[in-house]
This record gives structure tokens, sequence and C-alpha cells, in this order.
């Protein structure tokens, strides 16, 4: 109790002091706690779309002169390979623009691009319409689109039923997709039917990307003969993609960027040990005819420096508990903003809290030796 007698008697220069330790503490407990919910949050992103989206496009031809085509019997070879468990593709429809009406200039097509699609899209994608209905063998044969979730909501349209002008003909929307994050580009398109693209939007019937899934114990394999697969005669042709390696690229960023701020957090709290450190040689030197009396009464060097080293932990401790609920709480606050699952970084709290505590000690080593080692008599003497 006697080390907290000097916290107890300045309690505004106890609160200063610790503010720099409760600050380091406090970074750190939130970059570690709101890391540990992005982190879960994006894992549980990874596992909900599936790592086992692989695409095929076609890349700069290095055989033949200009771009690539992928063969129009493409997806059916791809759906031969051993593991695959879905194939399918979508085509690109050159000069065809998407407008509101037919009154709007055909210039002002806002990104949105025609493709044709076939009718097991959906299934190899994961994805399903927010509203009406995908397209099946009847409406493909005919005037009918589908919209991805940009795409409708830049033409203004939030359902089936609504028209729309795509290369100089009316079609009828039957459905508007929900966004695919690992098929951004279905979220800018208008789907229409293989088979009335090519009659009336002038489709070739190449594909011009393709979307498989397979068994994940096997997507490596699959992905080494992909592009041999699709164009036995120019594989160099074919680019061969992984969506899903994106966010586990955004997973090691961020990660990357944790560490950044944990390193200038471990700065912070470095200079509120030495504000500790300082405080405490400043309390020695207020201090010395109280140690000399102590001194005096019979207290020993050890006592002495006891009392000055409990009080140094006690600051960086009272800091530390402080700034770890303050981290806390803003870990929590922002994982709730952003939707993340809860993580309580317990290891981190604990941790910071130890180290805090560590801090102390080792700051407050030389003032208490310091303290210990004055005479009585030399400090009974300061006026």
């Amino acid at each position: 109790m006697v080390g907290l007698t000097g916290l107890r008697s300045r309690p505004l220069r106890a609160v200063l002091s610790a503010l720099g330790i409760a600050i380091g503490i406090a970074t750190m407990v939130a970059v570690l706690g709101i890391g540990a919910a992005g982190q879960a949050g994006l894992l549980d992103r990874i596992a909900r779309l599936g790592t086992n989206l692989l695409t095929v496009a076609p890349g700069q031809s290095l055989v033949f002169d200009g771009d690539a085509k992928l063969p129009d019997t493409a997806v059916d070879m791809v759906g031969r390979i051993p593991g695959i468990q879905s194939v399918s593709a979508t085509g690109s429809v050159p000069g065809a623009t998407v407008r509101r009406t037919d009154r709007i200039d055909p210039r002002e097509s806002r990104g949105i691009s025609v493709l044709a699609a076939r009718l097991d899209l959906p299934d190899a994608l994961g994805g399903k319409p927010a509203a009406g209905r995908w397209l099946n063998q009847a409406t493909a044969r005919y005037p009918a689109v589908v919209l991805g979730a940009r795409a409708a909501e830049l033409l203004g349209v939030d359902g089936p039923g609504r028209q729309v002008f795509i290369g100089g003909q009316w079609f009828t929307v039957t459905g508007v997709l929900e966004p695919l994050e690992l098929a951004p580009e279905i979220d800018m398109a208008a789907l229409v039917g293989w088979d009335v693209a090519k009659s009336r939007l002038g489709f070739d019937g190449h594909p011009t990307k393709i979307y498989t899934r397979s068994a994940e114990e096997r997507v490596n394999a699959v992905r080494e003969v992909l592009a041999s697969t699709v164009n036995p005669q120019d594989p160099t042709s074919v680019q061969v993609s992984r969506p899903s390696d994106a966010l586990t690229a955004q997973l090691a960023a961020r990660n990357t960027f944790g560490s950044l701020l944990i390193g200038l957090a471990a700065v912070s709290l470095l200079v509120g040990g030495i504000g500790v450190a300082n405080t405490m040689i400043i309390a020695v030197l207020e201090r010395r005819q109280e140690i000399g009396l102590r001194r005096a009464l019979g207290a020993r060097r050890r006592q002495i420096r006891t009392q000055f080293l409990t009080e140094a932990v006690a600051l960086s401790a009272l800091g530390g508990v402080a700034g770890a609920l303050v981290g806390l709480a803003v870990a929590i606050v922002y994982a709730r903003v952003q939707g993340w699952p809860l993580v309580l970084p317990v290891t981190a709290i604990l941790s910071s809290t130890a180290a805090s505590i560590t801090l102390g000690a080792v700051a407050g080593l030389y003032p208490a030796a310091r303290a210990s080692r004055l005479a009585p008599t030399e400090a009974l003497s300061t006026v």
C-alpha cells in the first residue's frame, strides 16, 4: 500500500504518465481486435463464395496473329476433365448496346455489356435471381434478358416485366441477379439466351469466358490442364484465373497493414514507458525527505526499492488496463458496424496488459534503485 501513496497524492500526474501507455495498448488491442474480426469476416466470405471457381478467357495468341478465340466446343471439352463439377460460359456480343428506351443515344451504354449466356450459368457461379427468374429452354430462344445487379440499377429496372432496348430490339426482362462477388463482369451485363444471341444479335457462338467448379482437392490439377484442354493447338493463348485469389491477397495485405500498425503501437508503448521512467525519477527527487525519513525510521533499501518499483508497475498497469478496455470497445464497435463476426482478442488483451506491467517494471528499475541508494542524512538534509 505504501507504493501507491505517490499515485493517490498526485492523481493528475499519474493519469498523464499512464496516458502514453494507455494509447499504445489501446492501439494494439484495437488493431489486433479489428484485424481478427476482419480476418474472420473475410474467411467467412471466402468459404461462402468458394475457392473452387476457375475462369478461362482468351488472351493474346503467340501462334496466330491477333487475339485468340476460344473454340465453340470448349465448354464440352472442359466438362470431360476429371473433377469438374459444373461448367458454363458466356459470350460477348460485340456492337450490341443496352438502353432503357430507343430514344437514348446508343453511345450512352453506361458500361453495360451484352452477353450470351448458357442456361447452366447460375449453377457454375453459385448465383440466383434476386427478382424474377433465370432463363430457361423457352425464354432462351426469344427476346428475353436477365440483368446483372449493377446493370439493373443503372437502367432503373427493379424486377421482371420491364423492357429494355438491346441491339435495336426490345427485350423483356425476366429477372435480376443478385450481386456476384467473384464475377463482377456479370453484375454489369445484360444476359440473353445463347440461341437468341445468334439469331438476332449476330453472336458468333464462341464463348469469351468459361466458368468451372471442381472438387476442392482437384482445383490445382484442373487448373494445370484447363488451357491445353480448351485450346490444344495454342494453350498459351488461354488465360486461366482463380477469382478467389484476389480475396486471399486482400487477406495477406490486411495482415501486413495490421503488422505495421502494431509496430507503431509498440513505438507509442515505448514512449509511454519512457514517460513512466521520467515521472518516477522526478518523484524520487521530489520525495527525498520522505525517503530519508523512512530510512531513519528503519526502512531498508529493499523496502524503498520495492515502494518505488510498485508505484511504477501500478502506474503502467493502470494505463494498460485502461488502454485494453478502450481498444476492446473500439474493436467491438467497428466489427459491428462492418457486420463482421465478433472475435475477442483475449490473447492480445492479456499479452498487452502483461507487456505494460513488464514495461513499468523495467522503467521503474533505475528510479527505484536510485531511491534505495539515498543515505538518510543526505536525504533529510535536502531542503
